[in-house]
């Protein structure tokens, strides 16, 4: 309590030191002037010193004061509070020159007194221009009555104190006995400003002033003051009496409050908030009259007419500020009222919404004692569980409940019955009025603690439904849609599972052969119902507790969890073959497909699951590569092939970057009637820096699987008809071709008639010199779009076959719409057409279908002279093959074409 005390007196030590150098020099001067050390003459020269001093010290920190504050009205209140400490200063100068100059008593009155005068007035001013916080109409209006009350009784104290006798004595002049009642009429005045800023302020607020310091320095004033008339009056005073002391003390008092640190609001609003003084004030301040004018009469057995109407004027204004207050309270009761029966209304109405959200809220409500009985429960429970209220009210909860959801709850209510407000979550079965059983889940809240619940609180609601739908969602997270097989998730999880408790693991991939042909052709309908059918089979194919999983399109998995040996794999391998071997029958179609299987064991290669069903993966394409119908079991040769071939796919897009390593061959085209060259067929060959030629059997298929084919056939269409040009070809004299074969891939490219335009003009071949190659398939797939491509190239003029004609599914409808001009007998035709039973049926069918449809026909890989007769003999057009020339390098083919002779050798 003292160190609080100490700390609101000196909030920090410099402020603390000040005061006490102020406190020390007070009670020097007080000993001086009482003692009388040195005689009258030190006296008076010690107190005029003093007393300059003070006030021009006082001043000038009030003046710096306001320098540092930032509000205008806060800077205005120090600076005229510090202009009148500066005035009684300068009046003070004027003393010393009459007392210590002209060795003389001060006249009264003098200029001195005029220096004195404006002490007051400047005072009273700053003060009235501190700033306050805002009040309304009636807060203004008892402020005002406050005031006046506090005045008119200070007054009236004054009056019978000390301006009613003076005024009886009277004085040697008019002007004497005006500035004689001044002083303490002005400091009456001053005060009553103090009084009224306390007052104004006692409900808080930013405190700008000390004005505790700054009234307790004006009350020793007004004691001087006081004194000062009544001696004057008798004549008696000089300087040096006891009584400067007041005047100093004023001073010293303003001084520490311009120097006091600055506190916080909240600490200064809270202490006004403590301290019932500022309301206590105006009334404390009409008591002191009271009793002032009570004595005065006891002493005098009457009093004066000022002191009457004084009496009267308080009387009037504690009636008019209580009148005030009992209308002002009336009003305020009506407020209140109005306030509280608003607030009633309020929490009525929240608490019947409340009600009827617990009663109609799909949770059910339900609360418990210590010992498990129902105290409350909701209404809900009747639509979310069937039962009635009233039968589970005041029964023991558990009574009621499946063994198992009893013992669970149990638990739960023992676990957060020894800890206030603690809860805890459990899902617990039940059975449903109607019988059938449901999942619940409740949230235990312990509320025995709390005066307005006294129990445990049960939020229970029926969680059936969501349990049903995340069961279904993990179902279909971990299972294919449409064949209800587990899906790549659930077969690693499983696979995963597998692995971790025995090492007798096998899985096989399954890849259908012939699968995209059944989309294309019957649409994906019929080839969703195809997959359906394969999801079936495998299921039946398998042992109990096998796992047959699909990973998407035509791709199965098979997990066999315990397999004795690679016997035991090979032997479902078999039997998954036999069971897609026979015919599947979809939309009323027979439908023969086949599976080609990869088979993979755990070992020392396949330690876990991502190297197993990468094993399982390589050795199924081991086994397509085979044929369809095969499966083939993983051997870790495999492995370094997909690495080479990732290294091969590697070189060939370094060489498609440098172009220094691939090069082209041409072979001759043939006219079967006159033996002359028509053309020549480009064909791409690849010389390793490494590994020597490459055929094109090893790296087309790769380009084609890596999307390499893209470049690799731009480029190849570039150089052919570069060298077409080189060679004369597009000339009126040498009208000749140059056929450039098209991969599928590149015709996935909606841009190729533009890429082809552009080689075009950019080496000058004419686009009926250019015709390009493919094979069937590619009017097979995406019919519509590669039928936009055709004729998007038959627009640029470049002419159209088909190579490998009859090995594929084309038909006659397709034949038609196509705008194809040539088609290339395959050479396993031409083959039939030699050796002991010569077979010329398919080739001559292919011959004629050409002819019907106006197309040429070119026959590839003749050998032999008697299957150059016979094609002759057929009416086919064109033919070539190693009996005319195999494929050359451009340099030799050039040769070819200047000397054409060169074929017959």
């Amino acid at each position: 309590m003292a160190g609080r005390l100490l700390r609101a007196t000196a909030p920090t030590r410099g402020y603390a030191v000040l005061c006490g150098a102020v406190a020390a020099v007070t009670a020097g001067l007080c000993a001086v002037f009482a003692s009388g050390a040195g005689g009258p003459l030190v006296s008076q020269n010690v107190s005029n010193l003093a007393l300059f001093t003070a006030a021009w010290v006082a001043a000038w920190s009030c003046f710096a004061k306001a320098v540092r504050e930032r509000g205008g009205r806060v800077r205005w209140a120090w600076a005229l509070t510090g202009l009148g400490a500066f005035s009684w200063g300068v009046g003070q100068v004027f003393c010393i020159w009459y007392e210590t100059v002209l060795d003389r008593q001060v006249p009264f009155p003098s200029l001195a007194d005029a220096g004195y005068f404006w002490m007051m007035p400047c005072t009273a001013a700053g003060l009235l221009l501190l700033p306050l916080s805002r009040q309304t109409v009636a807060q203004q209006v008892r402020s005002i009555l406050d005031g006046l009350m506090i005045a008119a009784s200070l007054l009236l104290i004054t009056w019978v104190l000390i301006l009613g006798p003076l005024v009886r004595q009277g004085a040697d002049s008019s002007l004497g006995l005006l500035v004689t009642l001044w002083y303490p009429g002005g400091d009456v005045v001053v005060l009553t400003v103090v009084l009224f800023m306390v007052a104004r302020l006692r409900r808080g607020g930013r405190r700008p002033m000390s004005l505790p310091l700054v009234g307790a320095g004006l009350v020793a004033f007004t004691v001087s003051d006081s004194g000062y008339a009544y001696l004057t009056l008798l004549d008696s005073y000089g300087s040096g009496n006891v009584l400067d002391l007041g005047w100093f003390t004023g001073f010293a008092l303003i001084l520490l409050a311009a120097r006091r640190p600055g506190t916080s609001h909240a600490e200064e609003d809270t202490h006004a908030l403590a301290q019932p003084l500022g309301v206590m004030l105006p009334y404390l301040a009409v008591l002191a009259a009271l009793a002032t004018s009570t004595i005065e009469v006891l002493r005098h057995g009457m009093h004066d007419l000022f002191v009457s109407w004084a009496r009267s004027s308080i009387i009037l204004l504690i009636v008019g500020r209580q009148l005030f207050t009992l209308l002002e309270n009336r009003s305020l009761t009506r407020d209140l009222e109005a306030r509280v029966e608003a607030r009633t209304a309020e929490l009525r109405a929240s608490e019947q919404r409340f009600q009827a959200l617990v009663q109609h809220s799909s949770d059910v409500v339900t609360v418990i004692d210590a010992a498990g009985f129902v105290t409350y429960q909701s209404e809900s429970v009747h639509k979310v569980f069937g039962h009635h209220p009233i039968r589970v009210a005041g029964v023991r909860l558990t009574d009621h409940m499946l063994p198992e959801s009893a013992a669970v709850l149990a638990a739960a209510v023992e676990a957060i019955s020894a800890t206030a407000y603690a809860s805890r979550v459990v899902e617990v079965p039940t059975l449903h009025a109607d019988g059938h059983r449901c999942l619940a889940e409740v949230t235990l809240t312990n509320l025995l603690e709390d005066a307005s619940v006294r129990g445990i609180v049960l939020n229970s609601r029926d969680i059936s439904e969501r349990k049903q739908l995340e069961d279904q969602l993990v179902h279909e997270a971990f299972h294919d849609a449409l064949t209800k097989l587990a899906n790549r998730a659930l077969f690693k999880d499983r696979l995963e599972a597998a692995l971790g408790r025995r090492d007798d693991v096998a899985i096989l991939f399954l890849d259908l052969d012939g699968f995209k042909e059944v989309n294309d052709s019957l649409g994906h309908a019929a080839g969703d119902h195809l997959l359906v059918q394969v999801a079936r089979r495998l299921g039946a194919a398998v042992r109990d507790g096998d796992t047959v999983a699909r990973f998407g399109g035509d791709e199965f998995a098979v997990l066999i969890d315990r397999v004795a040996g690679p016997r035991d794999a090979d032997g479902l391998a078999t039997r998954i073959i036999a069971a897609l071997d026979e015919q599947f029958v979809v939309e009323n179609q027979e439908i023969h497909v086949q599976g080609s299987i990869g088979i993979a064991l755990t070992g020392p290669d396949a330690r876990d699951a991502d190297q197993l069903m990468r094993n399982a993966d390589l050795a199924m394409y081991r086994a397509k590569s085979a044929g369809s119908g095969q499966f083939a079991r993983y051997d870790p040769q495999m492995h370094s092939g997909l690495v080479e071939r990732l290294q091969l796919a590697a070189d060939l897009r370094r060489a498609l970057d440098s172009g220094g390593e691939l090069e082209l061959h041409y072979q001759p085209t043939i006219e079967l009637r006159t033996g002359d060259i028509v053309g020549f067929e480009a064909l791409v060959r690849w010389r390793h820096p490494a590994r020597g030629m490459i055929s094109p059997a090893d790296f087309i298929p790769l380009a084609e699987s890596t999307g390499l084919i893209r470049p690799l056939g731009r480029w190849v269409l570039a150089e052919a008809c570069r060298q077409a040009v080189e060679w004369g070809l597009g000339a009126a004299e040498r009208p000749m071709t140059m056929a450039v074969n098209v991969s599928g891939r590149q015709f996935d490219q909606p841009d190729l008639p533009a890429i082809v335009a552009s080689v075009l003009a950019t080496t000058g071949l004419p686009a009926e010199r250019l015709c390009l190659e493919m094979t069937e398939s590619v009017l097979m797939t995406d019919t519509e779009e590669n039928l936009a491509v055709l004729l998007s190239l038959k627009d640029i003029g470049v002419r159209l076959a088909i190579d490998d004609f009859g090995t594929g599914y084309s038909s006659l409808a397709y034949l038609r719409r196509f705008p194809v001009d040539t088609l290339k007998i395959d050479r396993s035709f031409v083959e039939r057409l030699s050796g002991d039973a010569p077979d010329s049926a398919l080739a001559r069918t292919i011959v004629q279908l050409g002819q019907s449809l106006g197309m040429g026909t070119v026959a590839e890989g003749i050998e032999q002279y008697a299957q150059f007769l016979a094609l002759r003999r057929m009416g086919c057009d064109l033919a070539q093959g190693y009996y005319f020339s195999k494929p050359l390098p451009a340099a030799e083919a050039g040769l070819l074409l200047r000397d054409p002779a060169a074929l017959a050798a």
